[in-house]
C-alpha cells in the first residue's frame, strides 16, 4: 500500500456566520479546514464567494485560472479569487494534503491586482512554517465562541497576506510585487525626493515610455510615481516638523517644496491638518511621553 488515502477526508472543518458589523471592518473566515486529499479531489466554479488561501503542505495540486494551469508544490500558497472562474485539485500520482481557508474582507479585490494574483495564483519561497501555525490558530478561533475571536481572525488573515506580500517580494520572474524595472525611478525618488522629477524622467530609468511606465507603476504601487513622491515628500516632513524646530517654509524647501503655501495645502490634503498643528499635536504628545516617562522614574524611586 502507498499509504495515499482513496478519498478525500477533513481532519478539520470548520464553517462560521461573521456578522455584519464584523464584515464591515474585518476579514472574516466562513469556511476553513484541513483537507487529506485523494486522487479524486477536483474544485470547478464559475463564481463564488470570498478568496481562498490554500497551503500545500504535502503532496502536490494543481490550479487553474484564466486557462492557465500553475503547479503546486509543498510548501507553496495558492491564491484563488473566487468571484472569477476557477479550479484546482490534486495531483492523482500524489494528492495534495492542504490547510485552507476562504475570506471575505475590504480590499482583497485590490490585493490581488497588487499581487498579481490573476497572472500567478502560486506563491512559491512562501513562509510555510509560519503560516501553518496561523491556520490552526484559525481554525481554533473557529471551533470557539470567545467575543474576540472575528479580531483575532482578523489579525491572522492579515498575517498570512503580509507573507504572501514577503514571498511575491522575493519570487523571480515577472509578477513580483515591485518589479525589478522600477527599482531606479523608485531609488532615485527614496533618496532624492527633495529634487523635482517628471514621469518622463523616471520613465527614462526604467527603459520605458512614459505611458507605459505609468500605467507599471500604478498596478505595482496603486498610485502614480507624482502622488508616491508627494507621499514620501510629505512623509519626510512629518519627521522634521516633529523632531526640529525649523521653520515651516524651511521644512517645505528641504522636502521639494518651493511654495510653502502649496505645501500646506498638500500636506492637510493627506493627513488633515496644518504643518503647524502637527507639530504642535506632535511635540505635545512627545512632551507628555517624557513627563510621564519621568513621573514612573521618579515613582520607582531611582
Amino acid at each position: 500500500m502507498s499509504g495515499k488515502p482513496l478519498r478525500s477526508w477533513f481532519p478539520v472543518s470548520r464553517y462560521a456566520t461573521p456578522s455584519p458589523a464584523h464584515q464591515e471592518v474585518f476579514y472574516t473566515v466562513p469556511r476553513a479546514g484541513h483537507l487529506v486529499a485523494g486522487p479524486e479531489h477536483l474544485v470547478a466554479r464559475r463564481h463564488f464567494p470570498g478568496h481562498e488561501l490554500i497551503l500545500c503542505r504535502r503532496g502536490q495540486g494543481w490550479v487553474r485560472i484564466a486557462g492557465r494551469v500553475h503547479p503546486v508544490r509543498p510548501g507553496e500558497l495558492v491564491w484563488n479569487n473566487c468571484h472569477h472562474p476557477h479550479e484546482h485539485g490534486a495531483m492523482k500520482s500524489d494528492p495534495w494534503e492542504v490547510y485552507w481557508i476562504r475570506t471575505e474582507g475590504p480590499r482583497l479585490e485590490q490585493m490581488c491586482r497588487i499581487l498579481a494574483v490573476t497572472a500567478n495564483p502560486v506563491f512559491t519561497g512562501f513562509d510555510h512554517r509560519a503560516a501553518g501555525a496561523l491556520y490552526r490558530e484559525i481554525f481554533g478561533l473557529m471551533g470557539g465562541n470567545a467575543p474576540e475571536a472575528p479580531a483575532l481572525i482578523h489579525a491572522r488573515v492579515a498575517q498570512l497576506v503580509a507573507l504572501a506580500f514577503c514571498a511575491r517580494q522575493r519570487q523571480p520572474g515577472p509578477d513580483v510585487v515591485v518589479p525589478a524595472v522600477l527599482s531606479k525611478p523608485v531609488d532615485r525618488m527614496r533618496l532624492f525626493y527633495f529634487e523635482r522629477h517628471t514621469v518622463a524622467g523616471l520613465a527614462q530609468l526604467a527603459g520605458m515610455s512614459p505611458t507605459h511606465f505609468a500605467r507599471v507603476f500604478k498596478a505595482t504601487f496603486g498610485t502614480s510615481p507624482i502622488d508616491w513622491l508627494r507621499r514620501e515628500r510629505i512623509s519626510q516632513a512629518k519627521r522634521r516638523l516633529a523632531e526640529t524646530t525649523a521653520a515651516i517654509k524651511e521644512v517645505a524647501e528641504q522636502v521639494g517644496y518651493g511654495d510653502r503655501y502649496f505645501f500646506s495645502k498638500d500636506f492637510r490634503q493627506h493627513t488633515g491638518l496644518s504643518p503647524r498643528q502637527f507639530r504642535q499635536r506632535e511635540q505635545a504628545e512627545w512632551r507628555g511621553g517624557v513627563a510621564e516617562g519621568e513621573r514612573s522614574v521618579k515613582g520607582a524611586g531611582v
